[in-house]
């Protein structure tokens, strides 16, 4: 994913080091080395999860969103170990020493954070600059959960533990040594200003710092409670250093507890301080660390347990829940409760208090593909309010937003959010106005919005008129293009299921327009300019516009609305294999084009050799499925169980792992389905990759066994499938006779 387009492109330079880029075996067969299964007591499940998972990363080979965050399953709060303050890469593993454990909203690096906050514990009398201020610490020795940090803080001989809540934290830290234990704060803005009630030891400060996407007058109001008597105060101001866009002059704040060891709550909030204390009333009250801590664990067990597998190695068991636990962090809780009771929000659209849900930090063109359809199969309660949230953020700002961040925020191609609620509506997903809804899908496909600010088709008045995006008027316009032809599908899907008949007749056609922009001499998807005439010098290695973040081979399979026709547009079945074998079996070549510099998405793809199909970036996670459409599932297994095994583990991600959008691919293709097309009731068979999983369809649901007859590890093709005993042909399961069954059973083979 790339951050706003016309900001700034997402990162350059060269490839990382090969040490810490993942590498495909050179063969192209499949291992067939069985995993260790050897038995070990079963650990609870989020002890399982590797927080650090991918975040070795940087601009030069990003693994997307990948901070080492411990929140409550959709928290507000994401708290994190800062170790670069200054940049939005805030932490790297190798760099051993730690600034402090910062609040922070970051959907991705390349968008920035908003609303953040730093705490760190200290003794003495510290330099209280970021880069000064940092103490060492043993990576060894680091436990990390998603319920919780803790770890040694060497410099300051201090114990400092963390654990989260939904919109705060508590703080637990004790001297080694008998000093007493200073609280510092560091408030990433210009004049802040904090206000201490010593008598309660109580501390406020609020923070409008942000990097884009907030409405005008945003504040995050913080309320900390130190929890012992006679602390005492000071405040002191520092000036900006160097430069960047999250490197600015702060306000640090220093409470002196007089004590040798502390629990300390805070909590924040986008309403007010008092908001803000009634959170920190409502999420900790009177609790202990420990019963706290309990509490959010019990809270990721009970979202893990949405999956059991069984006849797992240890190092799968580490890679599945690392990758599930991604799933769970965003988007993120934008909402409160009152003090009547009442669900309420600040709105990012409109910077008022706000009855309902909200929710903040999705970006829909990276988790279109497999997050949501994952989510219609195991949290379809909290899928359906997230998209509630949705149809009132475009109630409140008049318009659906195309990459809520935290509001409107103008971010790569497409308007993806038709795909979302196309798939819950033909699932049949409660618990959202699906009329309302509909009303403002088809506003953005019909009428001109500023899509500058966020909102809106690009180009979207020339598409009405010539069935595509003309590239001479708006850049990317090949993918704008595909993205509004199948954007029409999912619109028309949801117009048919809701009788609007003439609507959804309209949108089917205008979903068929793809075939404009196939070129039959060159098989590819190409730029056409407003007369008709095709953009010149083709070059089918050359990335960028009128491609995104790829090119002409990533984006050549992207009709998932109607993939038989596509393949058809090829010249039939033979043709269609022979060029997506050609796809994974290439050199990973690229040209830089308009890019002018090698950006590190061509540096990912590089660094495997599995050719044009680029795992590291979105728009390549559903063309391995494709040959399944060609008559070749056994393709579509073989290839997807290589990245499968080879491109996950429990320490790292290939590319870049977009709000769960990378983890949840890999959570649905361990199952042995995937949905080529969100917007269709219907999911594509893989073949899975455990002997056994429990999945639980909804927090309160029925449960339907996957299993494997024979082993999967050294038989990955899929030989038959029988549901609740019954033989099932073909490739494809309707949802709704998914929801129904109790017992998938895939016959494996060699």
């Amino acid at each position: 994913m790339a951050a706003t387009r016309r900001q700034f492109l997402k990162g350059s330079g060269a490839l990382a080091a090969a040490a810490a880029a993942p590498t495909l075996p050179a063969t192209n067969g499949i291992a067939q080395k069985p995993a260790d299964r050897s038995p070990k007591p079963l650990l609870p499940l989020s002890d399982y999860v590797n927080v650090l998972q991918g975040t070795h990363s940087n601009p030069q080979f990003s693994r997307g969103n990948t901070l080492p965050i411990v929140a409550e399953p959709f928290g507000m709060a994401h708290w994190t170990l800062e170790s670069r303050g200054g940049s939005p890469w805030m932490f790297a593993p190798e760099d051993q020493r730690i600034q402090g454990f910062r609040c922070t909203h970051q959907l991705s690096p390349w968008l920035g954070d908003y609303g953040w906050s730093t705490i760190m514990p200290v003794t003495g009398e510290p330099e209280v600059r970021a880069s000064a201020r940092a103490s060492s610490y043993r990576p060894s020795e680091l436990v990390a959960h998603p319920y919780g940090f803790k770890m040694n803080l060497l410099r300051y001989g201090l114990d400092a533990e963390l654990t989260p809540t939904c919109r705060g934290a508590v703080l637990r830290t004790i001297s080694r040594h008998g000093e007493p234990i200073s609280l510092l704060i560091d408030v990433p803005e210009p004049g802040a200003e904090f206000t201490w009630d010593g008598n309660k030891g109580v501390l406020r400060w609020k923070t409008s710092a942000n990097v884009g996407g907030t409405p005008a007058g945003f504040a995050t109001f913080y309320v900390l409670r130190v929890g012992v008597a006679g602390a005492t105060f000071e405040q002191k101001e520092l000036k900006a250093a160097g430069t960047g866009r999250n490197n600015a002059a702060s306000v640090v704040g220093l409470i002196h507890l007089h004590a040798t060891q502390a629990e300390i709550a805070v909590a924040h909030s986008f309403l007010s301080f008092e908001q803000a204390e009634r959170n920190i009333d409502t999420e900790v009250g009177s609790s202990t660390f420990d019963a706290v801590q309990a509490k959010t664990k019990s809270m990721w067990e009970e979202h893990l347990s949405a999956v059991k597998i069984q006849g797992a190695s240890e190092k799968q068991m580490r890679t599945f829940y690392s990758c599930l636990f991604r799933t769970l962090l965003f988007p993120r809780t934008w909402h409160e409760i009152d003090v009547d009771g009442k669900t309420v929000h600040m709105s990012p659209y409109t910077g008022k208090s706000t009855p309902g849900v909200m929710y903040a930090d999705h970006g829909y063109w990276d988790v279109y593909r497999a997050w949501y359809p994952m989510m219609t199969l195991l949290y379809p309660e909290k899928l359906g309010e997230i998209l509630q949230s949705w149809v009132n953020a475009g109630t409140e700002g008049e318009w659906m937003p195309q990459f809520p961040c935290p509001g409107y925020r103008a971010c790569m191609t497409g308007s993806l959010i038709d795909s979302l609620f196309a798939d819950a509506v033909v699932k049949d997903i409660p618990g959202f106005n699906k009329e309302a809804a509909y009303q403002l899908l088809k506003k953005h496909a019909t009428q001109p919005g500023d899509p500058a600010k966020g909102y809106g088709r690009r180009g979207q008045a020339a598409y009405a008129k010539l069935g595509f995006v003309p590239n001479d008027l708006v850049e990317q316009a090949c993918v704008e293009s595909l993205d509004a032809h199948y954007g029409d599908f999912c619109i028309g899907q949801i117009a048919t299921k809701l009788g609007h008949a003439d609507d959804a007749a309209m949108f089917a056609k205008r979903s068929r327009d793809w075939r404009l922009l196939f070129d039959q001499d060159t098989k590819f998807f190409r730029g056409k300019n407003s007369d008709g005439s095709w953009v010149p010098n083709f070059r089918e290695y050359q990335w960028g516009s009128p491609y995104v973040e790829g090119c002409a081979w990533q984006h050549r399979w992207s009709v998932p609305h109607e993939p038989e026709a596509m393949m058809e547009a090829f010249g039939g079945k033979e043709v269609f294999v022979n060029e997506l074998v050609k796809c994974v079996e290439q050199e990973p070549r690229f040209e830089v084009g308009v890019y002018h510099q090698e950006i590190h998405e061509m540096s990912e793809m590089a660094a495997v050799r599995f050719g044009q199909y680029a795992h590291s970036n979105q728009p390549s996670h559903h063309i391995l499925y494709m040959f399944t459409i060609g008559g070749r599932p056994d393709l579509t297994q073989k290839w997807v169980r290589r990245v499968l095994t080879d491109l996950y583990s429990p320490e790292d991600f290939c590319g870049d792992e977009d709000t769960g959008a990378m983890a949840a691919w890999y959570v649905l293709s361990s199952l042995g389905l995937y949905s080529l097309c969100p917007g269709k009731p219907q999911w594509m068979l893989g073949s899975p990759l455990w002997r056994s999983a429990e999945v639980r369809l909804g927090l309160k649901g029925k449960t339907v066994k996957i299993e494997s007859v024979g082993d999967p590890a050294t038989k990955p093709y899929r030989a038959s499938l029988s549901i609740d005993g019954i033989d099932h042909s073909g490739d494809f399961v309707q949802h709704a006779e998914l929801l129904r069954a109790r017992n998938l059973r895939f016959a494996v083979k060699a």
